[in-house]
């Protein structure tokens, strides 16, 4: 029942997140609910029952290789656990020493969950390259696609290619690589993604971002988004923005960063006297409607040929029109019927202005994205771009998050919330069926054990492992999973104290004969997550990183678990009402 409980508590508050991490683990957390529920409820009726028909005792006589099998288990656990009370007794004896130990792991859980890596999801092979370009803002679309065929031609030149699609829009340009089905190429996408960035950077005239599209539903653009905001004007804003922009670039941590504020793109303005143009019988009308029909481009009535209509749109040809100093020489008709140049009566001041004004909630902002270096997390990235808004320069100035950047900052503190909350829950649940205040924390010791376990492989980055939605839920999990050998060893050496054994022989007593489920328990539960570890295909690196924490918490955490639970039992346990007269504890052999 208690470990039922338990599991019960930890899931529960993962069904109940908002946002991203509830869409994605509602159905998870609840499904773990009603089947914990379930066998909770097989376990107290239908085993029992199993049991009584089903099992049989072992004939030591027995032959055939089940029954020698059968007894050379038994044999090597008899051993084991011989090995195990002994090296127990002699423990608890420097109890202390054990006390330091757990408190040396568990001060080290901070400095490994810092050094590790750190981002909303891990970056999945969906086998496509994405490629964002930039031309000079003056550009035309011809000359734009100019460059955009060398990037066909580049895209085209790997075998891994399968296809390649492009979209040519004002002011960018995406392409796509189509990568070939996983069996049929030797390089992955994360492979293949900083040696195509590489040859993007040969094209003098565009500027490219090759990223893959985000793991997870929702989030959009580049991984990192960084917002700067204030109130402000824009100009002065530019000029924080890329002084900002210019540090970020010197400090390596990023294949590409660009600001979406940028005063340069050429706007071009027909000044017209307006004095000269009234003398020479011209309204603004005349002028206007002039000009728009030279370069506007809009149709003004339909034609038949050949049975089939077809607009007619006035315009002047496209060499007449490549660039705003071609306006002047466009002719007028005056009151008296004559022509006149447009230069007669009107100049062309050019400037440049903002491509787009942003604003964020819903101030002026300067949006700030970037792609990291490959290999490097969200977290490190982020974490340079903190350093330097925290210069003297950002003073007057906000920051935010948007774009894949702003879920993971938000899920990351939602899932610390939720852990503490359920160890919150789970020591409650605990106090209430233990009816102690000490024995939950005796129990719960076994949790810091088994996250240090985790955050060790996580640390050293194990297989691509980092800390992402899928880890934090798998650390959250393995606080029911491993606090269920507490709960065996404690709850057992209580009932041998009511019994009245003392202290230290009801807990190795209590731990010796619980040793044979609290291994078999271990066993399948990183056996039950080995396919995940193992597993290939589409959303393989997810389940490997929620798997390899499960797996290598449940087993180092056991390990603490066996004689750090006993020493903190020495260290903590209350007292419990005897049955009978206490009994002498027997001698142990050291």
């Amino acid at each position: 029942v208690a470990m039922a409980a338990v599991l019960i508590a930890v899931y529960l508050p993962i069904g109940f997140l908002s946002g991203l991490t509830g869409a994605l683990f509602t159905e998870f957390a609840f499904s773990l609910v009603g089947a914990v529920t379930i066998s909770a409820v097989l376990a107290l009726t239908l085993s029992p029952m199993m049991c009584s028909r089903m099992l049989k005792p072992h004939d030591p006589e027995g032959k055939g290789w089940q029954a020698h099998l059968v007894i050379l288990l038994d044999r090597a656990f008899d051993a084991l656990h011989r090995r195990y009370e002994a090296l127990l007794h002699r423990t608890l004896n420097y109890v202390p020493v054990t006390g330091v130990f757990a408190l040396i792991v568990l001060s080290s859980i901070y400095f490994l969950y810092a050094g590790a890596k750190s981002e909303l999801a891990p970056q999945e092979d969906q086998g496509v390259l994405i490629a964002s370009s930039s031309a000079a803002p003056n550009s035309t679309l011809a000359q734009r696609q100019l460059y955009t065929r060398q990037i066909y031609a580049k895209f085209a030149a790997h075998p891994e290619t399968d296809h390649v699609f492009q979209l040519d829009v004002p002011g960018i340009t995406i392409a796509g690589m189509v990568l070939k089905p996983w069996n049929e190429r030797a390089k992955t996408a994360d492979q293949l993604q900083p040696i195509v960035q590489k040859e993007m950077n040969q094209i003098a005239g565009l500027k490219t971002v090759l990223f893959q599209p985000p793991p997870l539903p929702g989030a959009r653009g580049l991984p990192v988004s960084f917002v700067i905001q204030t109130t402000e004007p824009f100009e002065r804003l530019d000029e924080v923005s890329q002084k900002f922009l210019q540090e970020a670039q010197k400090s390596g941590r990023f294949i590409f960063i660009d600001s979406d504020l940028k005063f340069d793109q050429p706007q071009s303005t027909v000044v017209i006297d307006r004095e000269l143009a009234a003398q020479l019988g011209l309204s603004m009308r005349d002028v206007g409607g002039a000009l728009s029909a030279m370069v506007g481009g809009g149709y003004v009535n339909y034609f038949s040929l050949y049975d089939r209509s077809y607009k007619v749109i006035p315009q002047v040809q496209q060499a007449d029109r490549l660039n705003a100093t071609q306006l002047r020489d466009y002719y007028l008709r005056s009151a008296s019927g004559g022509m006149i140049p447009l230069s007669t009566i009107a100049h062309i001041e050019t400037k440049a202005v903002p491509q787009t004004l942003n604003h964020f909630q819903p101030q002026n902002s300067a949006p700030i994205s970037g792609v990291q270096l490959p290999g490097a997390s969200q977290c490190f990235a982020l974490a340079v771009l903190h350093v330097l808004a925290a210069r003297p320069m950002l003073d007057a100035y906000s920051v935010d998050y948007a774009g894949q950047t702003r879920p993971f900052v938000q899920e990351s503190s939602a899932l610390v919330v939720t852990f503490f909350f359920a160890l919150i829950i789970i020591y409650l649940t605990l106090a209430a069926l233990f009816e102690s205040f000490r024995d939950p924390v005796i129990i719960l010791v076994s949790v810091p054990m088994s996250i240090c376990g985790a955050l060790i492989f996580i640390s050293l980055g194990v297989g691509g492992a980092s800390l992402n939605i899928y880890t934090e839920v798998g650390l959250v999990t393995l606080i029911g999973l491993i606090s269920k050998h507490g709960i065996l060893i404690v709850e057992f050496a209580n009932n041998l104290r009511r019994e009245g054994h003392d202290k230290r022989h009801a807990i190795e007593m209590a731990a010796g004969i619980r040793l044979r489920p609290i291994l078999m328990t271990t066993a399948a539960m990183v056996l039950g997550v080995m396919p995940l570890i193992t597993a290939s295909g589409a959303g393989a690196v997810s389940r490997f990183n929620m798997g390899l924490v499960i797996a290598s918490g449940v087993a180092i955490g056991t390990l603490f678990t066996l004689f750090v639970v006993p020493a903190m039992y020495m260290l903590l346990a209350g007292k419990h009402v005897a049955q009978a007269d206490a009994k002498p504890a027997p001698e142990h052999a050291v």
